[in-house]
């Protein structure tokens, strides 16, 4: 099976700040992983070395196969959350579209099936009818749902999604969860949760980011997670056969550093 993601021993920090050591692991093509792990613990830090944002500080991380920016046009990226003036006047079909800017000839004009293309995916979205709408207009989950058609509109082959169902309502979450499982082995899906008790049946591996990486079978995530009850450190592996989470009771020290 094709290697999207081949991450070896990399390590990475801000100054003196140690956030990432010895971090290995691997993605396939057609795999559903979701990145869980404690605030601090690196998650956002590890998506930005995928995106080549930064470089590891040692060890190495390609993306298919090659240096992360050079394969850039085969990854779409939903952010968390969107900053934006909502009275910037752009509409939602504008934003869509806006995800095949480099599909683009060389003359800078989107075509006729460029547009097409952007229309297909907000019906799929269940967005059409507000293409015209300002999206500083929508709701949260409307506008969380416009940013997946942005990043889905171009096809990517590599879709990373950081939270996509913070914030939203339950109708929202449920729509975004439901697109998901239709698209899973179709591309290649990173998604960044804290809702392990949806996600953990949409997924195939769990990646646990706490200063290191650490990757289970969906299946092996013990029941303290799938509840979303975090510990510090969060998941270790046993030496017995079974792979399983274990908990861990911080020191007094630990507890006053908090």
């Amino acid at each position: 099976m094709d290697t999207v993601i081949s991450c070896e021993k990399v390590s990475f920090g801000y100054d003196e700040v140690q956030v990432l050591c010895d971090a290995t692991f691997n993605v396939s093509r057609g795999e559903f992983i979701g990145v869980i792990g404690p605030n601090g613990g690196g998650k956002t830090t590890l998506l930005k070395l995928i995106l080549g944002f930064f470089s590891p500080d040692s060890g190495f991380l390609k993306l298919f196969g090659g240096e992360p920016k050079a394969n850039l046009n085969r990854v779409a990226y939903v952010p968390q959350n969107l900053r934006y003036d909502k009275k910037f006047p752009i509409s939602v079909f504008e934003l869509v579209l806006s995800g095949l800017l480099s599909k683009l000839p060389w003359y800078g004009r989107y075509l006729n099936k460029h547009k097409q293309k952007a229309h297909e995916t907000l019906k799929m979205l269940k967005l059409d009818g507000l293409e015209n709408r300002s999206l500083g207009t929508l709701s949260g989950g409307q506008v969380q749902r416009a940013l997946i058609a942005r990043a889905l509109v171009s096809d990517p082959e590599l879709l990373i999604l950081d939270e996509p169902t913070a914030n939203v309502d339950a109708e929202a979450e449920t729509e975004i969860y439901a697109l998901l499982k239709s698209l899973a082995g179709k591309m290649t899906i990173i998604m960044v949760t804290h809702d392990l008790t949806a996600s953990i049946k949409l997924v195939d591996r769990v990646v646990c980011v706490q200063n290191t990486v650490t990757t289970f079978k969906a299946s092996e995530v013990c029941e303290h997670f799938a509840l979303g009850l975090y510990h510090a450190p969060l998941l270790v592996k046993s030496n017995v056969d079974e792979t399983c989470c274990q908990l861990q009771v911080p020191s007094e020290k630990e507890e006053e550093n908090r």
